[in-house]
């Protein structure tokens, strides 16, 4: 926040002349005035009544532009914004610049020659996606080494489920021909041998590579993290995700949130693989947020236990094999789940039995298979409210929809995969299977409450486009993936407000415009429910309103 964003401190505000769109019902209603005091929302009515009540509130005129209620994150991965600073992006079109494997090249050279990368240090790419090249394979160590041969190099694949390196990288990380591939990852090999080729997913990235890259140090962290809320604040979110926070990522934010670094509200999923050290662990408290600052703070959400991989990588964990086999051209191919199922059940017990939320990565139905039982396995069911959430629930089944009511699941769905990755799904399961991928219309019939997620960096943060393929889900090459599991714009935006918030057993707090809630807004071009769905993408956020504290403003955006 610049400091004549932190001048406007909780001062008593009444908004007005604007499209105010409370989020407060199952249909929209709107408001001709709200005023906020003390960082929360006092009154929401008629603008007679408001300045009547509250005389001595700042008038704030909207100037027509649309308040919405501020957008939750309902899963993404806060601490890669650290990461993707000291990276590239080697994406496809329209987020990233590379087509084919010499722009990839390319752009790893441009990188190194602007940063002036020496010998021996890493290369990093982001964003890689080998389904979008126009070669149609991976990138192997070869194609790398020939223009990097005495440097470190790795693209991380899109899904954040694996990446590619080059030999000096694989040699660093002790993979070799003798490596054993890991159960629940793939090393892809040469033809013929068993020289790795450059491919690593799942365990073999995670346990591998991932877990033993270096991190940035405390202070640099501290030194991005105004840049990192930034990215969420300028997208209109006042409530940010880590989906998989390590042990030293819960320490991190704990520090932020005491030096009053936080301005958004910041929810850590704690991961399952070192559940043993912070679950039951009084150093790391569930659910309260703490903060020194004005407003914003951090929580420990809940447990985030990752069961299976990337559908567009081949390697989500499906009942019925790929039609086009597996990333390394396995045949017969199903995926494979993270865990084995005993695991699985066993540390979603844990969850359970120490009061902690659980969240589970599943994508293929297979997965979803594996939660579902591993949760009747505890007993649970909807009457506990204990609001267990399946993040992207992509290749649901039509059956598991009634399980997830009974078993009181919350589905958090990913359609943007609609438009990035739809045609690669057809390719891969066949379009009746692929059409009914994140059902929102199908769950919300079934009246379970969902949200709507950008799995940043995996796509980008932009609320609109989340919008646009919830209501479109048109593929690359325009193909409609399921229209019948379009929906409206007001459902569209109830899952990343309402339904999220509801999902972080926050619904009391934010999520609607309505007295008692927080003063958390985004102020957005024009109304969402009155713009074409075609030009939905189109919008732009004005300003973004974290408990009546500015903390981000467009240039030219909306008046003091």
């Amino acid at each position: 926040m610049t400091e004549s964003q932190a001048a406007d401190h909780h001062q008593d505000q009444t908004f007005v002349n604007g499209s105010i769109l409370t989020m407060d019902g199952p249909v929209p209603s709107y408001a001709e005035a709200v005023t906020i005091c003390g960082g929360k929302i006092v009154f929401v009515g008629a603008a007679a009544d408001a300045r009547e009540r509250f005389p001595r509130a700042e008038l704030r005129d909207l100037e027509g532009a649309a308040m919405l209620p501020g957008f939750i994150d309902a899963h993404s991965h806060l601490s890669f914004a650290f990461e993707l600073a000291g990276q590239v992006n080697v994406g496809a079109p329209p987020v990233g610049p590379c087509q084919d494997i010499p722009s990839i090249i390319a752009t790893l050279e441009s990188f190194r020659s602007a940063r002036n990368v020496p010998e021996g240090d890493w290369i990093i790419g982001y964003g890689y996606d080998q389904e979008t090249l126009t070669e149609r394979r991976h990138i192997t160590k070869d194609d790398l080494d020939a223009q990097f041969p005495h440097h470190r190099v790795m693209l991380v694949h899109v899904s954040s489920h694996g990446a590619v390196l080059n030999s000096a990288a694989l040699a660093w990380a002790g993979i070799d021909a003798t490596t054993p591939t890991p159960d629940g990852g793939i090393i892809s090999r040469v033809p013929g041998s068993q020289e790795p080729a450059g491919l690593l997913m799942e365990t073999a990235y995670i346990h591998l590579v991932a877990n033993r890259m270096p991190r940035p140090a405390e202070a640099q962290r501290l030194q991005l993290l105004d840049g990192a809320q930034q990215m969420y604040a300028s997208n209109g979110y006042t409530h940010a995700q880590d989906g998989f926070a390590s042990v030293a990522d819960l320490e991190f934010y704990q520090t932020a949130a005491e030096a009053g670094l936080l301005y958004l509200d910041v929810a850590a999923l704690g991961s399952f693989l070192e559940a043993g050290q912070w679950v039951g662990n009084p150093r790391y408290p569930l659910n309260g947020y703490s903060s020194r600052g004005e407003s914003g703070g951090f929580k420990i959400a809940g447990m985030k236990i990752l069961h299976d991989g990337s559908p567009q990588g081949r390697t989500a964990y499906m009942r019925e094999p790929y039609l086009q086999g597996g990333p390394d051209g396995q045949s017969p191919w199903r995926g494979e789940s993270t865990v084995p199922f005993e695991q699985l059940a066993a540390v979603v017990r844990q969850g359970i039995d120490a009061g902690v939320q659980v969240f589970t990565h599943a994508n293929g139905d297979a997965a979803i298979d594996d939660v579902i039982r591993a949760l009747d396995l505890t007993g649970v069911t909807s009457v506990d409210d204990r609001r267990t959430v399946v993040i992207h629930s992509q290749f649901q089944r039509p059956e598991h929809l009634g399980d997830y009511v009974r078993l009181g699941i919350s589905p958090s769905y990913f359609t943007n995969h609609s438009y990035f990755w739809g045609d690669v799904h057809i390719a891969n399961v066949g379009y009746e299977r692929a059409s009914f991928i994140s059902p929102l219309k199908s769950a919300l019939k079934h009246g379970l409450t969902v949200s709507n997620h950008t799995d940043f960096p995996v796509t980008g943060l932009n609320p609109f486009f989340v919008l646009w393929s919830a209501m479109s889900r048109t593929t690359r090459s325009g193909v409609i993936l399921g229209a019948e599991e379009r929906i409206d714009a007001y459902a569209a935006l109830g899952a990343m407000t309402t339904g999220a918030a509801y999902q972080m057993f926050e619904e009391r707090r934010k999520g609607r415009i309505a007295e008692g809630l927080l003063a958390d807004f985004v102020i957005v071009s024009a109304d969402p429910l009155h713009v074409d769905r075609d030009k939905i993408t189109e919008l732009t956020v004005l300003e973004t309103i974290k408990e009546g504290v500015t903390v981000f403003k467009a240039p030219g955006g909306s008046k003091n």
